[in-house]
C-alpha cells in the first residue's frame, strides 16, 4: 500500500499516466481494510480523470498551498539550519536500511520518497520514518480536507498506515497550526548540507 500512496502523491506526468492499467491491477489486489478503501476511491477518480485536469489539480493542491506541501521536515523546522541535519539523518537511515538515495534529485523528506522507502525497507523502518512526522502528516491531511481535494483520501490512507495520533503528536499539530514553520534570517547559507542537496533541481 505504501507504494500506491507514493505513486498517488507524485506529479501525474506521462510516465505515471502510462501506468494506469498496472496501477489498477495493483489496486484490485488491495486487502479489505480502511486504508485500502480510501486508496481505491482515490485511484478510481485518478484513472478516470483527464490528464490536464489531474495536472492542474496537483499543482493547485501541492505547489500553491503552503500547508499541503510534501516536504515533511519543513513543517517543524522551516528554513532553520537544523533542517539540514534532519535531512542528513533521513539519508543515513535510508542507507542503514540498505536503500541509499543514490542519484535521486529529490530531498529525503519528500513524502513520496518516504513512502517509497517504507514500501521497500525492512519491516519497521518505514513506520519509524512516518511516525516521526505524524504531526506534519496530519496537518497536510487537514489542509487537503479543508480544500476539498481528492488527495485527502491518499493522506487518509497514509495516516492510517502511520498509526493514530498520540498526545505528543497532537501537541505538535497544535503548534504547527498556530505557529507555522520557524524561519531564520534571510541571507544565511542553504539549509541543507551539500550531501543532501539535490544534484539537479526538483520539478518544483
Amino acid at each position: 500500500m505504501y507504494a500506491l500512496c507514493s505513486l498517488a502523491l507524485q506529479y501525474p506526468d506521462g510516465e505515471l499516466l502510462a501506468g494506469r492499467d498496472e496501477i489498477l491491477d495493483a489496486v484490485a489486489k488491495l486487502p479489505d481494510e480502511p486504508a485500502a478503501t480510501a486508496l481505491r476511491s482515490f485511484w478510481g477518480w485518478w484513472t478516470t480523470t483527464p490528464a490536464l485536469e489531474l495536472e492542474q489539480h496537483y499543482v493547485e493542491t501541492f505547489d500553491l498551498q503552503k500547508r499541503s506541501g510534501l516536504y515533511m521536515t519543513f513543517y517543524a523546522l522551516g528554513d532553520k539550519r537544523e533542517r539540514g541535519m534532519a535531512l542528513l539523518r533521513l539519508k543515513k537511515l535510508y542507507r542503514a536500511a540498505g536503500l541509499p538515495m543514490e542519484g535521486s534529485s529529490e530531498l529525503p523528506d519528500y513524502l513520496p520518497v518516504m513512502l517509497e522507502f517504507a514500501a521497500a525497507a525492512p519491516s519497521g523502518y518505514g513506520e519509524v520514518v512516518l511516525r516521526e512526522h505524524r504531526s506534519a502528516l496530519e496537518l497536510v491531511r487537514l489542509s487537503l480536507r479543508e480544500d476539498g481535494s481528492r488527495y485527502t483520501e491518499v493522506l487518509d490512507a497514509v495516516c492510517m498506515l502511520a498509526g493514530e495520533l498520540v498526545p505528543a503528536d497532537r501537541l505538535g499539530l497544535e503548534r504547527l497550526i498556530t505557529g507555522g514553520p520557524p524561519q531564520e534570517l534571510v541571507g544565511l547559507e542553504p539549509f541543507a548540507p551539500p550531501e543532501v542537496v539535490p544534484a539537479t533541481g526538483a520539478r518544483r
